[in-house]
């Protein structure tokens, strides 16, 4: 139980580490645009805020338990992962704390909505704000794909967590909409001086977080591959 709380942790940070990378942060300040068409209003701005949330949470369920229960649902895969899993973890960790570093080239098509799309999403009521964040998960670029992939499903496949841990990935990743949507309900100055602090905040976290992956990485190799510890 003690593991499944760390890992419970782990997901919602790598959420929020998601969020406020470059690619994703681009979205979610478009996410930020179309809030603030409701600043008139704080409970708008606020459940528009909840409503993004909810559609990137939905979407991680939805591709968190298909790929998950994809992989645990094939019995020699399954049993060769219960098996071996501490075993791949620590090179998967190392892999996803060098493409963070950038140090590792790594892309992997997704789904880009198009601005039509977009347009469309936000000239619709408080749901478009549930479109915006369902249609922006699904756009993965280099960081959040190596997070997701590479990090949130290994650990969702070792825990068989089909649905609390992509939720609280997805929770992570809308979180600083969330914050900003209750921002704008009360000081729309301030919005400015967030996303400059985040950007400067993010190069730093990413860059520890790439550090702790990697020690980890080693940790587990020693441990579970060579038995030295």
């Amino acid at each position: 139980m003690e593991s499944l709380y760390v890992a419970a942790i782990s997901a919602l940070w790598l959420g929020i580490l998601t969020s406020i990378s470059p690619c994703p942060l681009a979205t979610n300040i478009a996410a930020v645009s179309y809030i603030g068409k409701h600043v008139a209003s704080g409970r708008h701005a606020v459940w528009s805020g909840l409503l993004y949330v909810l559609g990137r949470l939905v979407t991680y369920v939805a591709v968190g338990a298909i790929v998950t229960a994809g992989i645990l649902s094939i019995p020699g895969v399954s049993n060769f992962l219960q098996k071996y899993m501490n075993n791949l973890l620590g090179p998967i960790l190392i892999l996803v704390g060098l493409v963070l570093l950038n140090w590792l080239p790594f892309s992997i098509p997704g789904f880009s909505p198009s601005d039509k799309l977009q347009e469309r999403a936000s000239r619709g009521s408080l749901w478009g704000a549930w479109v915006l964040g369902a249609m922006f998960a699904l756009a993965f670029c280099p960081v959040s794909a190596a997070l997701f992939f590479g990090s949130l499903v290994p650990l969702s496949v070792r825990h068989e967590s089909y649905l609390l841990l992509p939720s609280l990935y997805g929770i992570g990743t809308g979180l600083p909409v969330l914050v900003v949507g209750v921002m704008l309900a009360y000081s729309a100055k301030s919005v400015g001086k967030l996303f400059t602090s985040i950007q400067r905040f993010e190069s730093w976290v990413r860059v520890i977080t790439a550090v702790v992956f990697i020690l980890i990485g080693i940790y587990m190799i020693l441990r579970y591959v060579f038995y030295l510890i």
